[in-house]
């Protein structure tokens, strides 16, 4: 048996992870999986494709293809084998199985290949050997990580050091600057006393040596402006910092105050005071924590219908602590029959089918924790449809030209579901002035920059199902108003899924779980 190549590819060919066993061209292996897709038939329970130089074995995983790309001589049994032992490694690495999650676990995919597979043939190894082999350390890259450490603490100690001499230089450039600055004052003043100011009809206080003291000075990077001081008979000197004022300050406001005239939204940088210490990020408190997050698709049409309406959902599962890994997740499905699911590869389908219970198939193996914002996935699930009595919120605009001005009135209804934060963003051509809104529900905001006008609604419930706005732009063509892109949140989704209970595998009491559900718009457009 000759295995020339193991890989993951999508759906449509293209290459995720491919590894070559045997001495072969980038464009030659390319070939062979942009023809694999062509060559596979629908409605077939074959595992295998031959052409007349190569034999594909495949076995489809999730939306993707684990193949094994062989030559006609080799064994098809063992190839079959080898390509069972690949699909129990693939889920080990890789807990999503698509495009993003197989990307970021390619290298540790491409190491197991390795340990499987050697010149083409396959090691008599089981799943646990090559989590083994992949895990064990190696003295070199220890020692290599070691003398690499030590080369950046010794780089840090050098820019310490750099640093500290810099910072001297400075303090000691303030004081010879303060000392040249002190004698021409000490000097004012004895001239001050002599008598001059009388004899001559020399001010001394600001019109004869104090103009020394007005030239500009440079400290840290700012730059500062003594205003002037009128002269005066007494000889007294000005209060200290009575007429120092900063410079930059004034010019950064002007230039915020040009942007946010233009339309931009500036964000005002409020730095904590002395002793003030930063609000952590926000984490999540609960030991088990469960999020029902869907993201809609849809295009629906200027004139009336729906062009497009997908919606993905995904129930992730984060737990802080390894310890309560041990678990099961006892949910609830609505009673939507386009929705349809999916669960994760390690998922125990038989308990899901028949209790609704998501649970690992090793009931020895815990639920890894600590994976970020995202967590774990669980389960998946999809829905398409053309009815558009399902869409959350419809949106009609209706535009009319009259003489030199475009009246347009928009209007929107959502007939069940609650949203929160809708903004609806209304392209416009470009215009000297802002449009005339002359009636709203609601607020509105025009970016000149981008040259769109934002209506928002904070809330949409009972009270408020329907809303509209009139706004009033010269005359254009009535198509320069769309697409109108639309975005929102709702805590409701389509799936009407939830969790009930989560059952521990170890006895005990049951821990703490928080559940969070989110629907958000995600491409959702009138054309």
């Amino acid at each position: 048996m000759v295995v020339l190549a193991a890989s993951i590819i999508s759906k449509s060919g293209k290459a995720l992870v491919s590894r070559q066993f045997v001495d072969m061209s980038r464009i030659r292996i390319e070939g062979y999986l942009a023809a694999f897709p062509k060559l596979v038939g629908t409605g077939k329970q074959h595992t295998y494709v031959e052409t007349e130089n190569v034999r594909y074995v495949y076995q489809p995983i999730e939306t993707l293809y684990l193949l094994l790309v062989t030559n006609k001589q080799s064994n098809i049994l063992e190839d079959l084998e080898t390509l069972r032992l690949l699909s129990k490694l693939v889920p080990e690495y890789s807990y999503s199985l698509d495009e993003e999650g197989i990307g970021k676990t390619a290298f540790e995919i491409l190491f197991a290949f390795d340990e499987v597979i050697s010149l083409g043939h396959k090691e008599n190894v089981t799943v646990a050997q090559v989590k083994q082999y992949c895990e064990m350390e190696s003295h070199e890259e220890k020692l290599h990580k070691l003398v690499l450490q030590s080369k950046i603490n010794e780089t840090k100690d050098v820019m310490k050091r750099k640093a500290s001499e810099i910072d001297k230089s400075k303090i000691e450039k303030n004081r010879g600057d303060k000392g040249g600055l002190g004698g021409f004052t000490s000097f004012q003043s004895v001239t001050s006393g002599t008598g001059f100011g009388s004899d001559t009809g020399i001010s001394s206080s600001s019109g004869g040596f104090g103009g020394v003291s007005s030239f500009g000075l440079n400290t840290e990077g700012e730059s500062f402006s003594k205003s002037k001081v009128h002269p005066s008979s007494s000889a007294s000197a000005p209060p200290k910092g009575s007429s120092m004022k900063l410079v930059t300050k004034q010019r950064t406001n002007q230039f915020l105050e040009s942007l946010k005239a233009e339309g931009e939204v500036i964000v005002e940088d409020v730095r904590p005071s002395v002793g003030q210490s930063r609000a952590p990020a926000s984490l999540p408190s609960d030991p088990v924590t469960l999020s029902i997050e869907e993201k809609l698709n849809v295009t629906l049409k200027r004139d009336g219908g729906i062009g497009n309406f997908d919606l993905q959902g995904m129930l992730s599962l984060q737990i802080l602590n390894q310890d309560d890994g041990f678990i099961q997740v006892q949910i609830e499905t609505g009673d939507n029959p386009g929705v349809i699911f999916k669960t994760h590869p390690n998922i125990n389908r038989d308990l899901y089918n028949g209790e609704n219970i998501l649970g690992l198939r090793d009931l020895n193996r815990p639920f890894p924790s600590g994976q970020g914002s995202e967590g774990v996935s669980l389960l998946k699930w999809r829905m398409q449809s053309a009815d558009e009595s399902l869409v959350p919120l419809s949106i009609s605009c209706w535009p009319s030209v009259s003489g030199n001005d475009t009246y347009v009135n928009m209007e929107y209804e959502a007939p069940t579901f609650d949203l929160q934060n809708v903004v609806i963003a209304i392209p416009l051509p470009a215009l000297r002035e802002a449009p005339r809104v002359q009636q709203i529900d609601g607020d509105w905001r025009y970016d000149a920059r981008k040259s769109i006008l934002e209506w928002s609604i904070v809330l949409i419930d009972n009270s408020n199902r329907s809303g509209s706005m009139e706004f009033v732009i010269p005359a254009i063509d009535t198509s320069d108003l769309f697409p109108i892109s639309v975005r929102f949140t709702s805590t409701r989704t389509f799936s009407d899924l939830k969790v009930i209970n989560v059952l521990p595998l170890k006895g005990g009491n049951p821990p703490k779980f928080a559940q969070r559900m989110l629907l958000s718009a995600e491409n959702y457009q009138v054309v």
